[in-house]
């Protein structure tokens, strides 16, 4: 009976110190909920609504006919216009669009011509999920209400897979693998930083100083942008020996959004840890936003085939940019000039959380 009543103590004292510490009551309700919706509503294999560029140079009733096809298929959402091939080609490069669609001057003619393929649709190769929903469209069904067309013609479309055409997965993983690698190591070593000083009792060696809250944390982050940049390093040559990646752009590049990336995380991290008490609950909300960044980043699933709400979640993750950076730069050959928004997002991002980080640092105790 006594061994009960202990065991019963024991028992109260965990359960009113868990119904106290509000982060991890918080993680058991907030963690399941966030994990359905995202795997119920982010993740769809079925693929809508790719962002798409159209070239009509005909801009006959029949080219129109079949731009409305296209667009009633919901596979496409068409969100740019070009006049030639490569401006299409420039749009793909930058990451602007997954689609461009060609439809040439002579399309009437090559409609009825059951030798050439009428429509050219130019595809970002480099995430072969992409290339496989391009090809649904080469079978879909087009019907045309102007003789003497041949509604039944095969050889519509011709499929132009850019960046990939062997469509092997690792050259669309690695890339984004980077970033989730990256995340994952730089946010956590220093979400736990700022408590783990408090929790040695370091805390207090810092509060006799005059070193400011900036200080602080510039001299917490800086000596981890050196090891994040040697995991990239890592990343990248594992990624070319073993799996063929290629680094088709500036490896200069490459390691400037790299470096902002880090940066980005780093500042992350130390918001988190000026918002937590242990080390426990820092890895706990690390836990809470990795998922999401995993999941809404388009790193396993096409960013333009989630919900729309899920799309303005992933904006927010310094992830889904870093993804779309070192995919352009190693598999698109594009030049950073051209992936400036990406870029100045990762930079805005680290002063705007670094900033506020340093501003709920106190060189206090509690």
């Amino acid at each position: 009976m006594k061994s009960l009543s202990r065991l019963g103590a024991i028992i109260k004292k965990e359960v009113l110190q868990l119904s106290r510490d509000r982060l991890t009551f918080g993680m058991v309700f907030g963690l399941p909920i966030i994990q359905i919706l995202l795997f119920g509503y982010a993740i769809n294999t079925d693929v809508r609504h790719l962002k798409t560029a159209i070239a009509n140079q005909a801009g006959t009733h029949l080219s129109q006919q079949f731009e409305s096809e296209l667009r009633a298929s919901q596979v496409v959402h068409i969100v740019e216009t070009a006049d030639t091939p490569e401006e299409l080609e420039g749009l793909l490069r930058r990451g602007k669009i997954s689609l461009g669609i060609l439809i040439p001057s002579d399309f009437d003619r090559r409609v009825a011509d059951d030798n050439r393929a009428a429509v050219q649709i130019l595809v970002d190769g480099s995430d072969p999920t992409i290339l496989g929903v391009a090809n649904q469209l080469r079978n879909m069904p087009i019907r045309f209400d102007s003789a003497p067309v041949q509604a039944h013609k095969q050889e519509l479309i011709e499929i132009r897979p850019y960046y990939n055409p062997e469509r092997r997965t690792p050259v669309n993983i690695v890339p984004g693998l980077m970033g989730v690698i990256l995340m994952m190591t730089m946010m956590l070593f220093t979400a736990v930083a700022i408590v783990r000083e408090r929790e040695r009792g370091n805390l207090e060696l810092l509060i006799n100083t005059p070193v400011s809250s900036a200080e602080l944390m510039i001299g917490k982050v800086t000596p981890y942008i050196a090891i994040g940049l040697f995991q990239l390093a890592i990343i990248l040559g594992v990624g070319q020996l073993l799996f063929d990646v290629p680094i088709r752009g500036s490896v200069v590049d490459l390691y400037i959004a790299g470096s902002a990336f880090i940066a980005a995380n780093l500042a992350l991290g130390l918001l988190i840890s000026t918002a937590t008490h242990t080390q426990f609950q820092a890895m706990q909300l690390t836990v809470f936003i990795l998922m999401p960044s995993i999941l809404l980043s388009g790193f396993m699933f096409p960013f333009d085939g989630m919900p729309e709400v899920a799309q303005y979640i992933g904006e927010v993750l310094p992830t889904t940019h870093f993804i779309r950076l070192s995919r352009g730069i190693m598999l698109r050959e594009a030049p950073i000039g051209e992936l400036g928004p990406d870029l100045f997002y990762l930079i805005g991002f680290t002063v705007v959380t670094m900033t506020v980080a340093a501003m709920r640092f106190s060189k206090r105790l509690d």
